[in-house]
């Protein structure tokens, strides 16, 4: 390790890789290490590519595939060859991870699928095409092939595709002593597991015990009597945004998975949880911006124009609205071009002030926390918001407009135009979400448009109104 901005490692090349220390960038992959394994894989040179690889984590070595291009990916993937693990599959994007499994050689994919836990090979099959799936199921132990092709069988997006089937179960009457000789004594235990799950004689999940209470009691001591005080279980059914829920609110780390008996089949740990929580939150950003929520940085120019197409016609229909009542207030517009230079402010502030409370409402939403007791008051609340900030920038804005152009009246119209149409955005905002997830409709999805064409319309038809009423 030398001093200075940062440390240096050798790479075998003239050129040392450094590693980054910026705090915006200390876990990226360094430009460096890139260059060189990209060298390795250009000289055909399969041991310093190994050499080059080995440190990294499996998150890192996805990163790298998915930041190089299609070409050089595919040569990576053939000289490294065997080295190919199973977390690196379950790490790829979803549009990576496919073009992944066709570079790779059977004999590869299937050693890589064997590595992986049981809901991450369920993740990997639910996107691919029929072909591929086959092809990884046929490559499964009979009884793994069986255990994914159930997982399957559950609806989408369900806590039965979320689970791992790998549980640690014991039961409800063992001491401490028996649960920890049949750990030590089975050769099958999960990797990483948070808890001792107690079951009945029906198999059914009565209490859980946490490995570290368990390592800290007396072998002699009943595993009930250890049991935490809350206990959850998740219906195999359940939808896994209700799954990611009950982690984030009642601080879950691992919950059983029952199914429509009770009996037990499964366990959802907390990073399955935190995945879940973070797509939704993915999600909603880019839908909230009118875009699908499938687009990843490695879509091919065709798939993502295909994809925001639609959200931009729909934005030219939104678009042709406010026009039509711009050609309403022609006349107005003629005999005072200050109206033209103006209007586009009161629609572009009302805009941001509508986008900043829906943001808030569908965040709220997601989260549970705007409900329908309190959102009366939410809505009261960004009523009043919208006018105090209102009346801040009509005073700017009305002072603006009477100073450039030499009319009082007009900053009078132009600031009362803003305070309204911001009052209508705060409303719009918070409203317009609300209904639309009453109605069945996810609100990230489609509230932008309609509040975006309520403040654009409603901006243009109040300051042009009030123009032509009182300026001419």
């Amino acid at each position: 390790m030398t001093e200075g901005t940062g440390a240096e490692m050798t790479t075998g090349f003239d050129e040392p890789v450094t590693e980054p220390t910026s705090d915006d960038d200390v876990y990226a992959l360094d430009r460096k290490t890139v260059a060189a394994i990209l060298y390795a894989v250009d000289v055909d040179d399969r041991d310093k590519l190994i050499e080059l690889m080995e440190p990294l984590h499996a998150a890192d070595i996805a990163d790298l595939l998915e930041q190089i291009n299609a070409y050089d990916r595919a040569r990576l993937i053939r000289l490294y060859d065997k080295e190919f693990d199973g977390d690196i599959l379950s790490e790829l994007d979803e549009a990576v991870r496919e073009e992944v499994i066709n570079v790779l050689r059977p004999d590869v994919l299937a050693d890589a699928v064997r590595d992986m836990e049981s809901d991450d090979v369920v993740d990997l099959l639910e996107d691919l095409e029929e072909p591929q799936k086959e092809a990884i199921l046929d490559v499964l132990e009979d009884s793994e092939r069986v255990a994914a092709e159930q997982a399957l069988s559950y609806p989408e997006n369900s806590a039965g595709r979320l689970m791992q089937r790998e549980v640690v179960m014991a039961p409800e009457h063992w001491m401490v002593g028996q649960a920890i000789d049949f750990m030590r004594a089975n050769d099958d235990l999960p990797e990483q597991f948070y808890h001792v799950v107690l079951v009945d004689p029906r198999l059914k999940p009565v209490a859980q015990v946490t490995l570290g209470k368990l390592m800290a009691t007396r072998r002699d001591v009943p595993l009930h009597d250890i049991a935490e005080e809350e206990f959850h279980t998740i219906p195999v059914d359940q939808d896994e945004e209700d799954v990611a829920y009950a982690f984030n609110q009642y601080h879950l780390i691992s919950a059983p998975v029952v199914d429509g008996d009770g009996r037990l089949v499964g366990v959802i740990t907390i990073d399955d949880a935190m995945v879940v929580l973070d797509e939704e939150y993915e999600e909603d950003m880019l839908r909230l911006a009118g875009v699908s929520d499938e687009s990843s940085l490695s879509d091919s120019v065709a798939a993502t124009s295909k994809r925001r197409l639609p959200w931009l016609a729909v934005n030219l229909c939104t678009s042709i609205c406010a026009s039509l009542v711009i050609s309403q207030f022609e006349a107005a517009i003629d005999q005072l071009v200050a109206l033209a230079i103006l209007m586009p402010i009161v629609a572009s502030m009302g805009g941001n002030a509508g986008t900043q409370s829906l943001t808030v409402a569908v965040r709220a939403l997601a989260t549970r926390d705007l409900t329908g007791s309190n959102v009366a008051r939410v809505i009261r609340r960004e009523l009043l918001v919208g006018v105090l900030n209102g009346l801040c920038f009509a005073i700017v804005l009305g002072t603006v407009g009477m100073m450039w152009f030499d009319s009082p009246m007009l900053g009078v119209v132009i600031g009362s135009a803003l305070v309204v149409n911001m009052v209508i955005a705060g409303f719009a905002g918070t409203v317009v979400p609300v209904v639309l997830d009453r109605l069945g409709v996810d609100p990230a999805l489609a509230s932008g448009t309609f509040v975006t064409t309520t403040t654009d319309v409603m901006g243009f038809f109040i300051f042009l109104g009030l123009a032509s009423v009182i300026l001419l």
